[in-house]
């Protein structure tokens, strides 16, 4: 069934914005996705109708306590796991904050956590921030040239010693999907947790944190359609042994005892009709992922057609965009070898020119794409391109067409010459 890439872009209000005469296309999408309007009404509706703290005994109170257990029901479906498991917060680099600082709690110095070259900072820095209590943080290298994980250098410094395992599902810098799966396999046999970031990964398939056996797994609404907003995965085993900084009502049960001060209700809200957008579209493509849903049932099984329709999609787009770009003598493109597993973003540089400026051109004919190092800081450090102004970094979602990807071609095609 052919993807109809015209009912998805009706959606999207921001779809109709022109820039100096130019349809807008926003090929942004690693840094936040736009909104569909059904999410902007959900999120209205909240809180014109329903606007309440909660547990109290009257009617906008026990409403808004059922609104918000439907909301991380939905994005229970969305990630694989019961409801309890699922917390929410600020966005993830809070959440990564508080839950780093809760199982800093239960080591000692000596104890060591690995993180990875490759990641973006919100995954880096809580548990550097951990060293100050001697805590040793291994660093696991990132191949330059494939811009993949060491996975001999990852096996290399896990050990006995190795309380904590913190890698991402996706890189946000170059697109590589890392292979989560057996890398939690090998922390585990260690005896260690693991900590992972899928921000990048949510947009890009679907998500099973019991296949792939996570500790803790964090992800953001706003990079699926959603508002800003947090979400943290826990597993109920690891979830309930953690101790968490909390003020005194606060309740022990998970996911409560993670969660400080009064949620953002709207933002919890607008997340979950996000979930039901991505549900909606995998209800009209389930016929071409009937082995990849066969067994699953209700919300889930669309959630998980949505994704893959989203992912058939995008990546021929993407393949067709590496191949154009990496005709033009100029560029080079950063990022894993063809046939490896990648997201649909495509990040370059262009010789003799800082990648701010090229993106600066591209806004200028309205097109949206990112320039710097989008917080994957040593990424950009290990790849030596930080007095370039890092990558241009190009990032499709559902709305993007083959048309504003054409469109792109051109323009970056003038700009290097």
């Amino acid at each position: 069934m052919k993807f109809d890439v015209e009912y998805i872009r009706n959606q999207f209000p921001a779809m109709s914005m022109k820039v100096n005469g130019y349809p807008a296309a926003f090929l942004d999408g690693p840094g936040g996705t736009q909104t569909p309007q059904r999410v902007i009404d959900a999120m209205v509706d909240y809180i014109i109708n329903y606007n309440a703290n909660i547990e109290g005994v009257f009617k906008t109170s026990v409403e808004s306590d059922e609104l918000l257990l439907n909301s991380r029901k939905a994005l229970a479906d969305f990630l694989g796991c019961s409801y309890e498991e699922v917390a929410f917060g600020e966005n993830t680099t809070t959440n990564n904050f508080k839950l780093a600082l809760a199982i800093a709690r239960d080591l000692k110095p000596g104890d060591e956590i690995i993180i990875t070259q490759i990641d973006h900072e919100a995954n880096r820095g809580p548990w550097e921030s951990l060293q100050e209590r001697g805590i040793i943080v291994k660093e696991v290298q990132v191949d330059t040239d494939t811009c993949t994980i060491d996975m001999e250098d990852y096996k290399s410094k896990l050990s006995d010693k190795t309380k904590v395992a913190a890698f991402n599902y996706a890189s946000n810098g170059v697109g590589t999907i890392s292979d989560v799966k057996t890398m939690s396999k090998l922390a585990h046999e260690v005896g260690a947790i693991t900590v992972i970031d899928a921000v990048h990964y949510a947009l890009h398939g679907p998500i099973d944190v019991k296949d792939i056996d996570a500790d803790f797994l964090l992800c953001s609404a706003y990079k699926f359609f959603g508002p800003h907003i947090g979400i943290l995965y826990g597993k109920k085993e690891a979830f309930e042994k953690i101790r968490t900084y909390k003020v005194r009502p606060q309740y022990e049960r998970i996911p409560d005892k993670i969660e400080t001060g009064t949620l953002n209700h709207e933002g919890m809200v607008g997340a979950m009709e996000a979930v039901e957008f991505i549900a909606d579209i995998g209800s009209k493509y389930l016929n071409g992922f009937k082995k990849e849903t066969e067994g699953l049932t209700g919300r889930r099984k669309n959630i998980i057609a949505g994704m893959l329709a989203l992912e058939a999609y995008e990546q021929p787009i993407a393949n067709y965009l590496i191949e154009e770009l990496s005709k033009i003598e100029k560029i080079k493109i950063y990022g894993p070898p063809k046939g490896h597993p990648r997201t649909s973003t495509v990040s370059f540089t262009i010789d003799g020119l800082n990648s701010r400026d090229v993106a600066k051109a591209l806004g200028e004919k309205g097109l949206f794409v990112w320039d710097g190092d989008f917080f994957a800081t040593k990424l950009v450090e290990c790849l030596g391109i930080v007095e370039q102004g890092g990558l241009v970094r190009v990032g499709l979602a559902p709305y993007n067409t083959i048309e504003e990807i054409e469109r792109l071609i051109a323009e970056v095609k003038k700009i290097a010459e």
